[in-house]
């Protein structure tokens, strides 16, 4: 999605900072309040799943719960779920650089990588150096802590769009070390309680720095290589698009657009009947390229998005300057409609699209995760409401009916250091406003694991993309 730096002000005007000092408890709560009344001016979604009244109410509990001074990291914790009560993935909030870097530099993290399912904890990989902690051995407790009493803290402050789950747990997968010190303590030591094969033990292991834990696809970005793929075995072929940002792209030296006009043409040549597309940890990026990819699984024309709305407040800020790029938004009734820009294409989709010049013709598979969001999310909902495709794998992280992103300037809430995302466009995706009413894209053939399948890399989705080009379902 488009970023930009305009349109957002300071949410304070004062000009104190600094990343360590204590925050009187009179200006955490303002901080609080200031974030409600930006968020409700200038966030087209935030009343997407909740109403003003439960913001209001929330908004109030959690003003009470500050009863002393608060350093900016205890802020932080306090704030954090308020934003994923949102329901928006692109709604972030950032602790200081300095807060950042200075925590970057003790060994705090906690040293595994850890599976959740439900409400209990598995671990994948053992990074401790203590090799009595065997892979696959459920975790009890971290710390005195029970894992239902650290998921009772981490779960409410990830964001994801509406009541996903999905999201949230694959962040845990591969995240949780940054996101337990972060949200619950800062340490460099720690007591874990493990159970394998019946038996419970307890062990003191040191933190780690990120430098000691972090693998591709572990706490630092998976390691493929390239970001577009497509491979063909007789009539089958995968195509695993691991991203749709120009950015990424650029880097591997690749264009999207070139590629999929190659790949299809490939896939045409060689009689492919069966496509397997992979967009499991497909985090989003330029929306152009997923709407171009659409176009070749349909015969006429379709629609992408519905419309895209931005409250009063942003729609009223588009003059001087910000009027030579945007068109102004139009109002309809009590909402303001988005309309395309005079200088970027971004926002150009909720129009009418055309096909593909040669649509795929034969079946067609996408594979899904919880990290399967933003635009490849957009795409997922719009194959899946057309009955373009067949769905394996996690609900998706991004929404089915939509999301808030677009133009997502940032702006620093000081006194604090803290940082916060909101982002000033809602898409409407051109779907039944009645299905999977904050949900993803749900498939039709779920996967779930078990500790030992990701142990030994089963790629279960995959499988049984496999098993039904096989075994065609009557």
């Amino acid at each position: 999605m488009l970023r930009s730096a305009i349109l957002l002000p300071a949410l304070c005007a004062t000009t104190l900072h600094a990343a360590a000092q204590q925050l009187p408890a009179d200006t955490v709560k303002g901080l609080i309040r200031d974030l409600s009344r930006e968020l409700a001016l200038k966030h087209p979604g935030f009343y997407r799943y909740h109403t003003p009244a439960y913001f209001a109410r929330y908004t109030d509990s959690l003003t009470a719960t500050v009863t002393g001074p608060l350093s900016e990291l205890e802020t932080f914790r306090k704030l954090k779920p308020f934003i994923a009560q949102i329901g928006c993935l692109h709604t972030e909030l950032q602790l200081s650089d300095a807060t950042r870097a200075a925590m970057a530099q003790r060994p705090v993290l906690f040293p595994m990588q850890l599976y959740f399912k439900g409400r209990k904890a598995y671990v994948l990989r053992n990074l401790s150096g203590n090799k009595a902690i065997v892979p696959g051995s459920e975790v009890l407790s971290i710390n005195g802590r029970s894992i239902p009493q650290i998921l009772d803290v981490l779960l409410p402050s990830i964001a994801a769009d509406g009541f996903n789950q999905t999201l949230k747990y694959r962040s845990l997968f591969y995240f949780f070390p940054l996101q337990y010190c972060r949200m619950v303590e800062v340490t460099e030591q720690y007591t874990v309680q493990i159970s394998h094969q019946g038996k419970a033990s307890t062990h003191k292991i040191k933190g780690a720095l990120t430098k000691d834990i972090a693998t591709p696809g572990f706490m630092m970005p998976p390691d493929f290589s390239k970001p577009l793929e497509l491979s063909i075995h007789q009539a089958t072929a995968v195509l695993s698009i691991h991203t749709f940002a120009d950015s990424d792209l650029k880097e591997y030296d690749q264009d999207f657009k070139l590629f999929m006009v190659s790949a299809f043409a490939d896939l045409k040549d060689k009689g492919v009947q069966h496509l397997i597309i992979d967009l499991r940890n497909n985090t989003g990026g330029s929306d152009g390229n997923a709407v171009f990819l659409a176009g070749y699984f349909f015969d006429k024309p379709y629609r992408y998005w519905n419309r895209i709305e931005v409250t009063e407040t942003i729609a009223r800020q588009i003059t001087g300057e910000a009027e030579q790029y945007y068109n102004k938004p139009v109002q309809e009734g009590n909402r303001w409609l988005w309309q395309k820009a005079k200088v970027v294409n971004d926002f150009d989709y909720y129009e009418e699209q055309q096909p593909a010049l040669s649509p795929f013709r034969g079946k067609v598979y996408v594979l899904t995760n919880g990290f399967t969001m933003s635009s490849s999310a957009d795409l997922a909902a719009v194959l899946k409401y057309n009955k373009k495709a067949v769905f394996i794998g996690e609900e998706t992280g991004g929404g089915f009916q939509g999301n808030n992103s677009g133009m997502m300037p940032e702006s620093e809430m000081r006194p604090s250091g803290l940082v916060v995302t909101i982002p000033l466009q809602k898409y409407y995706t051109a779907v039944d406003s009645t299905l999977y009413a904050g949900k993803g894209t749900v498939p039709d053939y779920p996967v779930t694991y078990s500790p030992q399948e990701l142990i030994n890399g089963k790629d279960k989705e995959m499988a049984v993309a496999e098993n039904l080009i096989r075994k065609p379902s009557k």
